[in-house]
């Protein structure tokens, strides 16, 4: 097997979808639109504090959530000659995982096992296909679906309605 063969094959492990992207956009949108969060797309974090492969990760010294979202930025705003960090060390208040269709579950609520351990308070795990969102935090699961007209974060004070995360417009 040639090497692109090798990248073509981890690359398509977990893909995102196009319902992938429209929930992880319009996520993002939601939270930049409030005031209080600052998030960040595909930011890379730095793991060194915790071994990884306690919670059986391919990762060694970073985790990327789909969405990293901030009470306090992880930056200097003001100063724009700032160095910009390629694997942040102040970690996320809330990570958010989305579902891509060839990625498990199980997969996933690791990732969540491995952010808790980092000091993330809260983490929702997003699945466009059969739209849910799961929001784990202080040991506690709840679950949203479109039944339901908001997702409540209790501990974050996040109230956002939820046919806006699945819906286009």
């Amino acid at each position: 097997m040639n090497n692109f063969s090798h990248f073509e094959e981890a690359e398509n492990i977990d893909m995102p979808s196009k319902k992938h992207s429209l929930a992880q956009t319009n996520l993002t949108i939601l939270f930049g639109n409030d005031e209080r969060f600052t998030p960040f797309v595909e930011l890379s974090l730095d793991a060194t504090a915790i071994d990884l492969s306690q919670f059986d990760l391919k990762a060694k010294d970073e985790l990327v959530p789909d969405i990293s979202v901030y009470l306090e930025p992880p930056v200097d705003q003001e100063d724009v000659l700032a160095f910009d960090e390629m694997r942040v060390t102040k970690i996320p208040d809330l990570a958010i995982e989305v579902l891509s269709p060839k990625q498990a579950i199980t997969d996933l609520l690791a990732k969540i096992k491995a952010y808790f351990a980092l000091g993330v308070r809260s983490c929702w795990l997003v699945m466009p296909s059969v739209e849910v969102i799961n929001i784990y935090s202080q040991g506690e699961k709840q679950t949203f679906d479109m039944n339901d007209t908001e997702i409540v974060d209790k501990l974050l004070d996040v109230h956002l309605p939820i046919t806006k995360v699945f819906r286009i417009g």
